[in-house]
This record gives structure tokens, C-alpha cells and sequence, in this order.
């Protein structure tokens, strides 16, 4: 799969647990945004209808429904955010 944090491709065999991190910047494995399911425009930021809400989504949780998503997505919508934040901050009075 591909980090979420730093796009470095984490190898990780069997099962991914909690407490597994990324081996190049320690950001947790088993969070929302590193799950195939995870979709930031549907309703509870998840394709899954009977996921319980979390509210840091980039901290580990413990979903039974996490699948490793193995593209790169996350980070654009990590750098889509960003940019939208940058640009909502260009208009705030100082």
C-alpha cells in the first residue's frame, strides 16, 4: 500500500494492525484515510453504510471494515485540502 503522509509504499504481510506505522515517517497504517473505503464526499466519509463515524481520520481507529488501499488517491486529496486551505486563508482579514 502507499502512505497516506508520505506516499512511501509500506509492505506489510497478513493481517494490518493499530499499532502498525509506516517504516519512513511512523504515520499509522490502520486509519481511514489509508482505506480503500474511505471517500471524503460521502456521507460519514466512508462507502461503508454501517462504519461508526471517527473523528481523526488520520489516526488509527479500530474499523473492521478497513481495507488497504493500494493507490494513491489519499495523497492527492491530502494536497487537494491543503490548497483549498491555503486559498481560503488568502481572503481572511488579517
Amino acid at each position: 500500500m502507499i502512505c497516506f503522509h508520505c506516499g512511501a509504499k509500506v509492505f506489510l504481510e497478513g493481517k494490518i494492525y493499530r499499532s502498525d506505522v509506516c517504516p519512513k515517517c511512523e504515520a499509522d497504517v490502520h486509519c481511514c484515510v489509508n482505506c480503500d473505503q474511505y471517500e471524503p464526499t460521502a456521507h460519514n466519509k466512508c462507502l461503508e453504510p454501517q462504519a461508526e463515524w471517527v473523528t481523526d481520520r488520520e489516526k488509527a481507529n479500530y474499523c473492521d471494515f478497513f481495507v488497504a488501499r493500494k493507490e494513491t488517491r489519499n495523497l492527492i486529496v491530502k494536497q487537494r485540502d491543503s490548497a483549498r486551505l491555503d486559498f481560503d486563508n488568502l481572503f481572511k482579514k488579517q
